[in-house]
């Protein structure tokens, strides 16, 4: 029997632990990039709601959303909003890739200012609705979605 050298005999585990300098920057530079994505999805949702509001602010009341607390399915599920006096409704998903659902518009022959659908959701999220009232204001509501099987890929 021979011995093995320590630093020359290394088994295959303790060489895939050795990075070299390039390897471990390309490491901490994804690392940091994925810190960063949350981040990213509630910029586009901001950006979402300053294009649908120009910039205003929202107040509350005035809106109604109606979403399950636990979608078993994130694949359909059921929404509502209803905002008397709206002439338009924005429903965001913050969690989405693309977190921009539907956007309702009423005209002045409209009966009610109401709509349902069912949407696709990532994960458990917030789902938001914006409606934009005949005076010009807009208000707000949001209602959190418990998902336990993904809907867009997941």
């Amino acid at each position: 029997m021979t011995k093995s050298d320590p630093e020359t005999d290394l088994n295959s585990k303790e060489r895939e632990m050795n990075f070299s300098r390039r390897e471990t920057l390309a490491l901490g530079l994804g690392a940091a990039a994925m810190g960063f994505m949350p981040f990213r999805v509630n910029a586009a949702v901001e950006d979402s709601i300053a294009a649908f509001t120009g910039g205003a602010d929202a107040g509350e009341g005035g809106i109604t959303l109606t979403a399950p607390e636990i979608a078993e399915n994130g694949n359909t599920v059921p929404i509502g909003v209803d905002a008397p006096g709206a002439v338009a409704i924005l429903v965001l998903a913050s969690g989405n890739p693309t977190p921009g659902v539907a956007e309702f518009k009423f005209g002045e022959m409209a009966a009610s200012q109401a709509a349902s659908t069912r949407i696709r959701l990532a994960g458990t999220q917030d789902v938001l609705a914006i409606a934009k009232m005949a005076d010009g204001s807009f208000v707000k509501a949001s209602s959190t979605v418990k998902v336990t099987i993904g809907g867009c890929g997941g």
